[in-house]
C-alpha cells in the first residue's frame, strides 16, 4: 500500500502554521498551509491522497462548515479538527458527524504527528480499496487473473495464451488448492467460446449411480425414477467448455463411455438412440498422477492419452514462495472489498511468517488466511503453527535459496509500497541504484508491474 505524506493545514494564526509545519515536515510529511478555509477548499478533490488538519475557530467559514464542505467532495477524506477548551463538546459532535479525530489545545508534537500518520494510512487504504473496486466492477481484461511473477507462472500464462483459442483438449494436474479451475476458466475466457457456457463438474462429488446421467443426460423412462428428460453436462456445455474436475474419481465403466464421446464428438442421452453432435473443449483436472493410475489399472491408459493432448502442471505454492506476498496482497484487497472492511497490509515480520509456512492447502489456503486477517485484524494470530490448523511441513532448502527468496520478497514489498518507484525502493532498502537494478534483473522484476 502506497501511503501519501501530504497534509493540508489550516489555521488563521501565522506562528501556529509555522510551528506545526516544522513539526510535520520533521516527520517527513509534505505540508501546505492556508490561513482561511475558503482558500483551502479548491485544493481538495475526491482523489486527493492526503489529509486535512483544521482549526475549528476561523474567520468567515469555520472548521465545522469546512468539514461539511469537504464531506460533500469526499465523505472518506480524513479531517482532523483542532479545538480550544471551549470547543470540546462541539468537536465530539463533529466526530459523530464524520470528523476523523480532534486534538485539544495545547497539544504535543507527538500527538499531532501520530494522529496525522494514522489518518494518512487510513486515506491510503481507502483510495487503494476504491481502485480495487473499480478493477473488480469494470475489469475488461479477458480471463480470470492468474497472479504470479515466478518462472512457472510466466510459462503457464504463455501456454494458456498460445492454446486458448485452438480448441484442443487439456489436462491440468496439480495439488488441491493450486487453482486448476481458475486455469480452466482462463482458457475458456481467452477463447472464442467465452460467450458460451463454462460448465464445471466435480467427478468425485457425484455418486457412481448418477454420474452417467449427470454427464450424458437421459430420456424419460431410461431407468427407475427417470420421470422426465434430462440434459447432460456435455450437451449443456455444447459450444463452450466442459471442466471434468477430479477425473481420477470417475468409475472405469464411465471412462469407456467418456472415451467414445471424446473420440466421436457426439453424445447419446441414456435411453436414446439419437446422437447429438458436440463442438466443445474438454478440460480435465486431476490432483493425482493419472499416468501412475494407469499402471495400477484404476484409470484407462487410452483415455489418459486422449485427454492429455496438452498437459499443464500447476506448481504447489511451496515451489513458488516468491509469489506469496503478491498473492496475499491481492487476496487482502479482494476480501476488504467483499466484507467492506479496511485492513492494512502485513509488516515484514508477518510476511516472513507467511513465507516460512509450507502451505499444504496451497493458494486456496493462503486466500482463507487473507480473509481471516481482514475479518480479525489485530486479533489475527501470525504464529506459523496457528496460520492454519495442522502441522507445518518444512522442506529442505539451502541457506542460499532461503536468502534469495527472502531478498526477493523484500524488494517486491519495497516496490509495491513505492508504487513502482525505484528511488523510493532504494531509500526503503538503503541500497544504491545499481545494486537494486542488478537484483531486479536477477529476480526478473519490472517496476511497471508494481504501479497502481
Amino acid at each position: 500500500m502506497k501511503t501519501s505524506n501530504k497534509v493540508l493545514f489550516i489555521d488563521d494564526e501565522k506562528h501556529i502554521r509555522q510551528a506545526n509545519t516544522q513539526t510535520l515536515e520533521l516527520a517527513d510529511m509534505e505540508v501546505v498551509c492556508y490561513e482561511t478555509a475558503e482558500a483551502a477548499l479548491p485544493a481538495i478533490d475526491a482523489h486527493w491522497p492526503g489529509v486535512v488538519v483544521c482549526d475549528i475557530r476561523l474567520p468567515k467559514m469555520d472548521g465545522l462548515s469546512f468539514m461539511a464542505a469537504v464531506r460533500e467532495i469526499d465523505s472518506d477524506l480524513p479531517v482532523i479538527l483542532i479545538t480550544g477548551h471551549g470547543d470540546i463538546s462541539t468537536a465530539v459532535q463533529a466526530m459523530r458527524d464524520g470528523a476523523y479525530d480532534f486534538i485539544e489545545k495545547p497539544y504535543s508534537s507527538e500527538r499531532l504527528v501520530k494522529t496525522v500518520q494514522r489518518a494518512l494510512e487510513k486515506r491510503a487504504l481507502t483510495l487503494e480499496n476504491r481502485t480495487l473496486r473499480r478493477e473488480l466492477e469494470a475489469q475488461e481484461v479477458l480471463g480470470p487473473r492468474i497472479i504470479g511473477r515466478t518462472v512457472q507462472m510466466d510459462a503457464l500464462r504463455t501456454t494458456i495464451a498460445q492454446i486458448a483459442d485452438t480448441g484442443a483438449d487439456v489436462l491440468i494436474t496439480g495439488e488441491t488448492g493450486t487453482g486448476k479451475e481458475l486455469v480452466a476458466r482462463s482458457l475458456h475466457e481467452q477463447s472464442r467460446r467465452r460467450s458460451r457456457n463454462f460448465v464445471a463438474v466435480n467427478c468425485g462429488a457425484v455418486s457412481d449411480s448418477l454420474i452417467e446421467s449427470e454427464l450424458f443426460g437421459h430420456e424419460a423412462g431410461a431407468f427407475t425414477d427417470a420421470r422426465e428428460q434430462r440434459i447432460g453436462k456435455f450437451e449443456y456445455a455444447n459450444g463452450g467448455t466442459l471442466l471434468l474436475d477430479e477425473i481420477e474419481s470417475m468409475p472405469l465403466r464411465v471412462q469407456v463411455h467418456l472415451l467414445r464421446t471424446l473420440q466421436e464428438r457426439t453424445v447419446e442421452r441414456l435411453g436414446s438412440n439419437k446422437s447429438i453432435l458436440l463442438d466443445l473443449r474438454v478440460v480435465a483436472a486431476a490432483k493425482s498422477d493419472l499416468k501412475e493410475l494407469t499402471g495400477i489399472g484404476t484409470f484407462r491408459e487410452d483415455l489418459y492419452y486422449r485427454l492429455s493432448v496438452v498437459q499443464l502442471r500447476l506448481a504447489p505454492l511451496r515451489e513458488r514462495r516468491e509469489d506469496i506476498p503478491l498473492l496475499f496482497r491481492h487476496f487482502v484487497l479482494v476480501a476488504s472489498h467483499r466484507y467492506q472492511q479496511e485492513a492494512p497490509l502485513p509488516d515484514n515480520n508477518q510476511m516472513n511468517a507467511l513465507m516460512a509456512y509450507s502451505w499444504p492447502g496451497n493458494v486456496r489456503e493462503l486466500r482463507n488466511v487473507a480473509e481471516r486477517y481482514v475479518l480479525l485484524g489485530a486479533q489475527n494470530d501470525w504464529r506459523i503453527d496457528r496460520l492454519m490448523s495442522g502441522s507445518v511441513h518444512s522442506e529442505a532448502r539451502s541457506l542460499a535459496e532461503q536468502v534469495e527468496r527472502f531478498e526477493r520478497s523484500l524488494i517486491e514489498q519495497a516496490l509495491a509500497a513505492g508504487n513502482g518507484s525505484i528511488k523510493k525502493a532504494m531509500d526503503t532498502l538503503s541500497i544504491p541504484r545499481k545494486t537494486l537494478s542488478d537484483k531486479m534483473r536477477k529476480y526478473r522484476l519490472d517496476k511497471s508491474d508494481f504501479k497502481e
